[in-house]
């Protein structure tokens, strides 16, 4: 997930500048034992400032130093994530961290958040601690595939996610999740799910198999995607699956942004051919930036080799440090490449943050270079999503 701060009006309060002030020194540290005095001193106001679950000050924190010490910056939201997702220090006897093990999905007909079955659970459970977990580390996994819009919202909101699920892991039991009042998922082509998971083990013990001698992540991906894969695709029946290698949850999740722009570029191309009945060497895309104070992303329309009418379209957004000067549209135009297209449009003009206002989705460029809405042919486009997420 991106880190991207809209800084906000108004002073910051006093406990708030003290974390200002502590991610400043640890940002300024020459010595790993000046990091650990500074860490210790964090973590305990960031752990007092999650059990008031007082989310508008970390994000008061973090508005200050993103323009003003981009250092800083990356200290504090760190260690943010890590005392979030480590349950703030609940287990003073273990180490223990909240996972997450991201599915990339796309379907014509929508993509299943669900309950997992019991027996799916202890096959996962298996899979988990052969292929991503050390030898000997206690798991509790969350019996729910997780939309997005499902997921802990904020970091207070992950840490006591984090301290029950945890709790449950130093026992090796699962997690039931209770359904009532979930939010809702949106509908999109391509999106993704999560299964969650918790990880103990005792204090300075290996976490996962990668941390082994004998193990590696490329191994422990290409297993956990042979294995794991094998048993998540019945829950998503009728989709196109990839799994992304488990970590923590943090980490998993940017690691999943990233990898779901190039797989929607593919399931958007993959979709085209499939519903027009006609090759991917047939389409032609276009590429533009999309600005607001700066460029947030760009966006690909999709017609017909030959035509101006926009069938479709996706956004790949920016993440993390990315910005104008990184090479993006040489990314987009290599994987467009490698699903087949030949007829590829990049447009350089700076479009604004444009929005349909009937449906509220993405408008995308023409090849003419306007800004429209895309629509499927008629006979096309019936229960098929809007656009791709």
């Amino acid at each position: 997930m991106k880190r991207t701060r809209l800084k906000r009006r108004g002073g910051l309060g006093r406990t708030a500048e003290q974390l200002v002030w502590l991610a400043g020194g640890l940002a300024q540290s020459g010595s790993r034992i000046e990091d650990r005095y500074w860490e210790a001193r964090i973590s305990s106001l960031i752990d007092e400032t999650l059990v008031d679950n007082d989310e508008e000050l970390l994000n008061a924190a973090l508005d200050h130093l993103y323009s003003a010490d981009p250092r800083a910056y990356d200290e504090l939201a760190d260690n943010i994530e890590s005392r979030a997702e480590c349950a703030a220090g609940a287990m003073p006897e273990h180490d223990v961290v909240l996972i997450a093990a991201p599915v990339l999905a796309w379907s014509r007909y929508r993509i299943p958040a669900t309950t997992v079955p019991p027996a799916v659970l202890a096959n996962l459970r298996v899979h988990l601690q052969a292929h991503v977990l050390a030898k000997g580390a206690h798991l509790a996994v969350a019996d729910f595939l997780f939309s997005p819009d499902q997921l802990p919202q904020g970091y207070c909101a992950t840490a006591e996610f984090a301290k029950v699920i945890c709790a449950t892991a130093a026992d090796n039991q699962d997690l039931h999740i209770d359904t009532d009042g979930m939010p809702e998922t949106a509908q999109f082509l391509s999106d993704t799910r999560y299964l969650l998971a918790a990880v103990a083990v005792p204090r300075g013990a290996a976490l996962f198999r990668w941390q082994e001698a004998d193990a590696t992540r490329d191994g422990a991906l290409e297993q956990w995607r042979s294995q794991g894969g094998a048993c998540l695709a019945p829950l998503l029946p009728g989709c196109a699956v990839d799994l992304v290698l488990p970590d923590a949850y943090f980490a998993a999740s940017r690691a999943a942004d990233k990898d779901s722009r190039p797989y929607s570029v593919r399931a958007s191309v993959a979709y085209l051919a499939t519903t027009l009945e006609t090759p991917a060497a047939n389409l032609r895309a276009v590429i533009a930036p999309f600005w607001e104070r700066s460029l947030e992303e760009y966006r690909i329309g999709f017609a017909a080799r030959g035509s101006d009418a926009v069938l479709h379209g996706v956004v790949w957004p920016l993440l993390g440090a990315e910005d104008e000067t990184t090479d993006c549209v040489a990314q987009i135009e290599t994987v467009l490449r490698e699903s087949g297209l030949t007829d590829i449009i990049v447009i350089e003009h700076h479009y604004p943050l444009e929005y349909c206002d009937d449906c509220s989705a993405p408008l995308y460029p023409s090849p003419e270079g306007e800004v429209v809405h895309a629509e499927m042919p008629e006979e096309q486009g019936v229960q098929t999503p809007r656009h791709l997420h």
